[in-house]
């Protein structure tokens, strides 16, 4: 009898060492200043001029290929339909944990797109506008599962992706402020006309199996191209002890902060602390929600220690 063998989920994939990813930009020349870095990279993340080029620079010529198959199809398919409609914008969504360095990774990507020939116009969303404000999550008891699929509004996402996807001009999505730790009820980011936006969040790649009112349609069906950021999660830990560290002496300190209860522990207080916020919140979803996305991605940045990508994973198409 003949044993049918099941591909893996990495048999979808093509993997590529750092090095043999470095070898593969053709505009090296394209990259970022000093100080440019420094304004990008993340609390307690240092980005190289080495991680530019031989990371983000080949990345982002990917998704340029890809954004100009996404335009000459539109072309194509104005000819074929003999009309003339108005190219929507080519959205990238970005995944991973919480302190695994996804924001900066959006930003980089934000900054190196904006010098593509075109200039094309980019705008970077955070999915934490979308989060319910805190005064909802208290009533409804989710203070201690912030960030869990049931604290976001998924409706309003799904709503402002659908608006971006079907050619409204501008519209306006909800910021977050991680000084009061809530919704800035007041304030937004306006988005007017963009070429690309790039959707950053740790919940971008589920898909609401969890919550049966809300419509199959899911965040990612939105995306023209999808990202997730993975790292061991010994090494993501670290890095939350170590990003919480810092913020008790700088933005802790403020009598705004929701966490300015924490500004006078000890570092091993501080250490002990950020550890039982880890395992009690953000490691379990980590492993039940965010995770398990990873192979929806169409690629996968594996880091290693210092935030160093190691391996790229790109799906097989």
């Amino acid at each position: 009898m003949l044993t049918k063998t099941i591909p893996t989920t990495t048999d979808a994939y093509t993997s590529f060492t750092r090095s043999e990813w470095s070898t593969l930009a053709y505009q090296a020349s394209v990259s970022l200043t000093d100080e440019e870095r420094t304004q990008l990279q993340g609390i307690n993340e240092t980005v190289s001029p080495d991680e530019v080029e031989q990371i983000y620079v080949p990345l982002t010529e990917l998704l340029y290929m890809h954004t100009t198959h996404a335009v000459n199809l539109h072309n194509d398919q104005n000819r074929f339909f003999h009309r003339e409609t108005k190219k929507v914008p080519f959205v990238i969504g970005i995944a991973g944990s919480v302190s695994v360095g996804k924001s900066t990774t959006a930003r980089l990507i934000q900054a190196l797109i904006s010098r593509w020939p075109n200039r094309p116009k980019v705008d970077l969303v955070t999915t934490d506008g979308f989060l319910y404000p805190n005064k909802v999550l208290e009533e409804r008891g989710l203070m201690k599962r912030k960030g869990f699929p049931e604290s976001y509004d998924i409706r309003k996402l799904v709503r402002f992706l659908s608006d971006i996807k079907s050619g409204r001009k501008s519209t306006e999505v909800p910021l977050y402020s991680h000084l009061t730790y809530d919704v800035l009820s007041e304030k937004s980011q306006p988005i007017d006309e963009p070429d690309v936006v790039i959707v950053e969040g740790i919940n971008v790649l589920q898909v609401n199996k969890k919550d049966r009112r809300i419509s199959p349609v899911f965040v990612s069906d939105f995306f023209d191209y999808s990202i997730y950021v993975d790292a061991d999660e010994e090494n993501i830990i670290k890095w939350y002890i170590d990003r919480f560290k810092v913020l008790q002496h700088t933005a802790f300190q403020d009598p705004n902060s929701f966490f300015h209860r924490y500004r006078h522990l000890s570092e091993t207080e501080a250490e002990e602390v950020a550890l039982s916020i880890w395992k009690t919140i953000n490691g379990v979803n980590l492993e039940k929600n965010i995770r398990p996305t990873r192979y929806r991605a169409d690629m996968i940045l594996t880091k290693g220690t210092g935030h160093r990508v190691e391996q790229v994973q790109v799906k097989k198409s």
